[in-house]
């Protein structure tokens, strides 16, 4: 008979437990903020899942390369990761019935993010306003360890500007007026930047900001900013900021936002008229048939036209409507006349909420 025994291969080193740098780190600033945003790691540098992390040290410098975070401007408390409970390694012993190794959780496959926002110091911006800062970030364990930096970001330093000032809007029949006044020198701008606001709209009902248009600064104090792509009746905020434009040789313009103005709400109420109808013209046609006066004028161009009224009146009378619901079309046919009368005619335009607009110029017309 022959017997065989098991080979213990070499003990394997403890682990760490230091968690994978991130490579994901992103950085966007607004104003003197700067938003550092990454995913939280969820390994070990050797692989294993992570059980537990200590605080993030946030670092910040100068130089193109950070070779290390010296002392941090600041720290993002523990983060929770996707964690599982490590599985039972093969050979270990266990009391009682054999038990299966746990499935793994359902969020060890999901991301999670993590941020930390840092306020740039004024002292550095005014002493490097066309340089750039690099920021990096070491996770540590519960026992303050860390494998190193994550991968770097530069942010650059050039000066943002306070937002517009006496910022407003109103409703016009042509859409959200937004006015402000412009608060910026025109020696302020150089070859090398330029500056423009930018203005953001969003629902009431609504998280999300979408823009709603921008403007060169120029040299005018009062600028403004016509949003026509509203939606009528209903309620909408707007907020505007001052953009630093830099100009990047053989790289796309660099754009910096500053802070916003207080937001600004406005219900775009439709209380405006159509345009009022032109070229009205009357016409009798009679001989050899009923008597009738055709009346035809400019079809209207506005969107949320429903139609027209028409108006008739004799001489020292007021007018009166001759019909009863909205025409559809630029033309009437009106049969109800008699013989040596004159008529005079006008015609409104009416939108679908049912505002008129004033009646145009009069067309007058004899039945012989």
């Amino acid at each position: 008979m022959f017997t065989a025994c098991a080979t213990m291969g070499p003990p394997q080193p403890p682990s760490l437990e230091l968690p994978r740098p991130p490579s994901d780190l992103r950085a966007v600033r607004k104003g003197d903020r700067v938003v550092l945003t990454w995913t939280v790691p969820s390994v070990t540098t050797d692989r294993q899942t992570i059980r537990g992390l200590g605080a993030t040290r946030i670092c910040r410098g100068l130089d193109a390369k950070l070779t290390q975070c010296g002392v941090p401007v600041g720290e993002a408390p523990a983060q929770t990761a996707a964690i599982q409970p490590a599985p039972t390694q093969p050979g270990s012993k266990q009391k009682g019935p054999k038990q299966q190794a746990p499935a793994p959780a359902k969020s060890s496959k999901q991301k999670v993010s993590a941020s930390y926002t840092d306020a740039l110091p004024a002292q550095i911006e005014n002493d490097n306003p066309s340089s750039f800062i690099t920021y990096a970030i070491e996770v540590l364990n519960t026992n303050g360890r860390g494998a190193g930096l994550s991968n770097q970001v530069r942010i650059s330093l050039a000066p943002t500007l306070p937002p517009p000032r006496d910022f407003s809007a109103r409703v016009t029949d042509q859409g959200v007026v937004l006015t402000w006044t412009n608060n910026l020198p025109p020696a302020n701008s150089t070859q090398s930047a330029h500056y423009l606001y930018r203005i953001y709209r969003r629902p009431e009902s609504s998280q999300e900001w979408i823009l709603a248009g921008e403007v060169p600064a120029g040299s005018e104090r009062s600028l403004s900013l016509t949003d026509s792509s509203i939606e009528w009746e209903k309620t909408y905020e707007y907020r505007a900021e001052t953009v630093t434009v830099v100009a990047q040789e053989k790289q796309l313009d660099l754009q910096l936002e500053g802070d916003d103005t207080p937001e600004v709400k406005v219900f775009a109420d439709d209380v405006f008229p159509p345009a009022v109808p032109v070229g009205l013209q009357a016409v009798f046609s009679g001989p050899g048939q009923k008597s009738f006066i055709d009346l035809v004028w400019a079809p209207g161009t506005d969107v949320d036209l429903d139609g027209y009224n028409v108006y008739r009146h004799e001489q020292g009378a007021a007018p009166v409507k001759l019909n009863a619901a909205p025409l559809k079309t630029p033309a009437y046919r009106d049969t109800i006349v008699e013989a040596k009368k004159t008529y005079f005619y006008s015609v409104s335009a009416i939108d679908v909420r049912g505002n008129e607009s004033a009646r145009s110029e009069e067309a007058g017309e004899t039945v012989p």
